[in-house]
């Protein structure tokens, strides 16, 4: 990654790391304030960035400021998933509602599916990160990424064939 400044950075990417954190805990409070701790520590960390891609690499940070959640919310109660929450679009009414259908869609299969094969579909599916992408991302080896994406599509399979 060229050397760039965090506000480049930040007005580049932003929406992306919404939506990706949007994805994972389906609460736009939640993933505001994900994404302001995602853009912290790559600040705190931006030389640790050089000659990565951007997009990949704040992902991999947005992707450990959700588990670190995740984890503290496990110690302290409870977290519950929020479903169909809507966050701001600058869509048209027609691609908005048919967007929510699909996304809504999309997050009744994920809730069927465990933690791990949901990242695994989200990096591979949702957001267009290569099988190698994806692996690197989650921190697993490429073979064992394409198992759990293969098991969470024969879960979802499943799930659409019983509904």
């Amino acid at each position: 990654m060229k050397t760039r400044s965090m506000d480049l950075l930040y007005r580049e990417y932003k929406n992306d790391v919404f939506r990706y954190l949007y994805s994972m805990c389906h609460n736009s409070h939640i993933a505001e304030d994900l994404m302001q701790e995602t853009f912290c520590r790559a600040l705190m960390h931006l030389h640790e960035a050089e000659g990565k891609r951007a997009k990949a690499w704040l992902l991999r940070v947005a992707h450990n400021a959700y588990i670190d959640l995740l984890r503290k919310e496990s110690r302290s109660s409870s977290y519950e998933n929020e479903f169909f929450h809507r966050y701001p679009s600058d869509a048209t009414p027609e691609k908005s509602v048919l967007g929510e259908e699909s996304r809504q869609e999309l997050y009744a299969q994920l809730a069927f599916l465990q933690p791990n094969q949901q990242h695994a579909v989200l990096l591979y599916d949702v957001q267009g990160f290569s099988y190698q992408e994806s692996a690197d991302l989650m921190g697993i080896s490429l073979s064992h990424f394409k198992i759990v994406l293969y098991r969470a599509r024969q879960k979802q399979r499943r799930s659409r064939e019983t509904a």
